[in-house]
């Protein structure tokens, strides 16, 4: 279609512009121009290139780009994207820094009530424990 190639021409802003004035003039010729917007995959990121009509506005996960983790999409700003990456990143290795610390004041805590413990049972008397019930007896 002619109009559709015009407007791919122009840009986002154009289709933008044409849909926001057939909401103001009709509106189901507006949400009529936005599913076809987002059927046809126009409002996702624009990738930069002289790739033709609908493939220059894909974003990079339908070019086959994946993070890693598959954290998200990509924000089609490769600047933001190594950003976001390398915080993610570290963001990682201080959680697991941090798991580490807890690990050894766990096992600090764990070592002091067990010494505790041991020196409880070492100061008390080599008797041997009593029933219920038991009257206790009067040492001599």
């Amino acid at each position: 279609m002619e109009l559709t190639r015009k407007l791919d021409e122009h840009g986002k802003g154009a289709w933008i512009g044409v849909m926001i004035l057939s909401f103001i003039l009709f509106w189901p010729v507006g949400l009529a121009i936005l599913g076809y917007l987002i059927w046809s995959g126009r409002m996702q990121c624009w990738k930069l290139g002289n790739l033709g009509g609908r493939g220059r506005w894909h974003n990079a996960r339908s070019k086959g780009h994946h993070h890693k983790d598959s954290y998200e999409a990509s924000s089609c700003n490769s600047a933001f994207d190594a950003y976001r990456d390398e915080t993610l990143k570290r963001l990682e290795d201080e959680q697991s820094e941090f798991e580490g610390f807890l690990e050894q004041l766990r096992h600090a805590k764990d070592k002091a009530e067990f010494d505790q413990f041991m020196d409880d049972r070492r100061a008390a008397p080599n008797e041997p424990p009593k029933a219920d019930g038991e009257p206790e007896q009067p040492h001599a």
